[in-house]
């Protein structure tokens, strides 16, 4: 756990702001002043809404950036056309940088075009571009985590809990009946997720039986209405729920609640994100395991890289992949380890 901080805690740096002067635009950047723009693709994100609280509070802290920053958030309630005229907004009203979260990560380039025009840089975080897209611009970059780490390790996790506790084949046939509950139909950390949990799993030696597959769009309530339609195709088969993330796999617990299924009977549950619902589930062995997406050690980097694209300060101390990119690592969680990440733990490790 003191591991992932040291990334984070390079990644932050106290610095001055110069004046800048875009071209095209009628808004002089103060010298002791950034305004950040950011735009996130649904409020109902339980991750996004925390990931976006600790970069808010990065900015506030003083630690980035020695002057006042401003951060307007907006949401585009799923809509691409909605967060498109957003990020217009936000450059109109003389943001120096954009931190864009896409609605659909295939589509960004009437933002792209828009913020080169007023030579507004991007950061998009957490839903990555296509890399053609990422190459259309200089001044753009990613802040995020490898998907397929999470899958693995999502896997992992699964076939440790397995081999440790042989009732979670409650048939004895030797195989484990699932069921995955996914993001997005086509999402690139969707398919992934999915395809390296499973891959995981079997390349651990554990013999699978997939039983069914619902997309609930990382919400729990729709986790929680495909969920009750697997139990009624499926009964008591299921044997384990992989979610793409946290909210789905606490939605299938919900379903499982709702139609008052003693805890004999419930299957294992395994999530990703680590979002402060799904540790208190594995705290309270409820979720058998998640995998910590690094929100905060993902906001400070953000926080810094926010700083030197509009200072042109401190670049060179930011570590990048291919020279847009920065990459935090994943962490699994059990009822073993969830301790190192309640919110007084990591505060010390920062």
């Amino acid at each position: 756990m003191r591991g992932k901080r040291i990334m984070a805690a390079g990644l932050l740096l106290s610095m001055s702001v110069l004046s800048l002067c875009a071209c095209g635009r009628q808004y002089p950047v103060a010298e002791d002043k950034i305004y950040v723009g950011v735009a996130y693709y649904d409020k109902s994100d339980t991750f996004l809404n925390e990931f976006i609280t600790c970069f808010q509070k990065e900015m506030e802290k003083g630690e980035t950036f020695d002057g006042n920053a401003t951060v307007t958030v907006r949401d585009a309630g799923s809509l691409q056309q909605t967060q498109d005229d957003q990020v217009k907004e936000l450059i109109n009203a003389g943001c120096d940088v954009l931190c864009v979260n896409l609605v659909n990560r295939t589509d960004p380039s009437e933002i792209i075009n828009i913020a080169r025009e007023n030579d507004v840089p991007i950061i998009f975080f957490n839903r990555e571009p296509v890399a053609e897209d990422m190459l259309q611009w200089e001044r753009l970059y990613y802040v995020g985590a490898d998907a397929r780490q999470s899958g693995v390790m999502q896997g992992e996790l699964a076939a440790e809990a397995i081999r440790e506790n042989p009732q979670i084949d409650r048939n004895r046939d030797g195989k484990i009946q699932y069921v995955v509950l996914e993001g997005e139909p086509g999402h690139q950390d969707s398919i992934i997720r999915t395809e390296n949990a499973v891959n995981t799993l079997k390349n651990k030696g554990i013999e699978l039986e997939k039983l069914s597959c619902g997309i609930a769009n990382w919400n729990r309530a729709q986790a929680q209405n495909r969920m009750m339609q697997m139990i009624s195709r499926h009964q008591n088969k299921i044997e384990l729920v992989l979610a793409n993330n946290d909210d789905m796999a606490l939605g299938a617990m919900d379903a499982y609640q709702k139609l008052n299924y003693t805890e004999a009977a419930l299957p294992a549950f395994f999530g990703i994100d680590g979002t402060d619902v799904g540790l208190e589930a594995v705290r309270e062995a409820k979720l058998s395991g998640t995998v910590y997406n690094d929100k905060e050690g993902q906001a400070a980097a953000m926080a810094q890289l926010a700083v030197a694209a509009v200072t042109g300060k401190g670049m060179e101390k930011i570590r990048f992949q291919d020279g847009k990119y920065i990459y935090l690592p994943y962490y699994k969680v059990t009822g073993d380890n969830v301790s190192d990440y309640s919110e007084e733990s990591i505060s010390t490790l920062q």
